[in-house]
C-alpha cells in the first residue's frame, strides 16, 4: 500500500491506495474538490457536511446520468450489431443464389457452345455430302452430253 498526500478543501490528507494507483488517486481528490469549491462558490458557506453531501449526490447524479447513456447506447450498439449480423447474412445468401445463377448460365452457354459445334459439323457435313452430289451430277451430265 502508498500513503499519498492529497488537499481538500485547503487541508491536507494522508490517504492509503494501492501501489501505483497514486497519481490516480491525487486526480480523482482535485476533481472532488474542483466540485466541491464550485458548489461552495455557488452556495455560499453552507456548512461542510451538507456542501459535501450535496457533492456527493450532484457526482452520483452525473454518474448515474452517464451510466444511462452508456447502457443508451451500448443498446444502440447491440441492434445495428445485429442490423449488421442480419445484411451480413443477406448478403452470403444473396452471392450464394448468385453464383448458383452463374454456375446455371455457365452451364447453359457449355451446352449452347456444344450445339453450335455440332452444328457446324453437321452443316460441314451436309457441305460435303451435297458438293459430291453436285459433283455426281454434273459429272454424269457430262458423260451424257459426251454419249449425245
Amino acid at each position: 500500500m502508498a500513503n499519498v498526500n492529497v488537499k481538500f478543501n485547503n487541508k491536507d490528507y494522508l490517504l492509503s491506495c494501492d501501489d501505483g494507483q497514486e497519481e490516480a488517486l491525487k486526480k480523482l481528490t482535485k476533481f472532488l474538490d474542483n466540485k466541491y469549491s464550485q458548489l461552495k462558490d455557488k452556495l455560499g458557506n453552507i456548512g461542510e457536511n451538507k456542501l459535501l453531501l450535496i457533492t456527493t449526490i450532484k457526482l452520483i447524479d452525473e454518474y448515474f446520468d452517464l451510466k444511462q447513456k452508456v447502457t443508451h447506447q451500448k443498446t444502440k450498439l447491440d441492434q445495428i450489431s445485429l442490423k449488421f449480423k442480419e445484411i451480413r447474412s443477406l448478403a452470403i445468401k444473396y452471392k450464394e443464389d448468385k453464383d448458383v445463377e452463374i454456375k446455371k448460365l455457365n452451364d447453359e452457354l457449355e451446352k449452347f457452345k456444344k450445339t453450335i459445334e455440332e452444328n457446324n459439323s453437321l452443316y460441314e457435313s451436309m457441305l460435303d455430302k451435297t458438293t459430291q452430289s453436285l459433283e455426281k451430277i454434273i459429272s454424269n451430265t457430262e458423260s451424257l452430253s459426251k454419249i449425245q
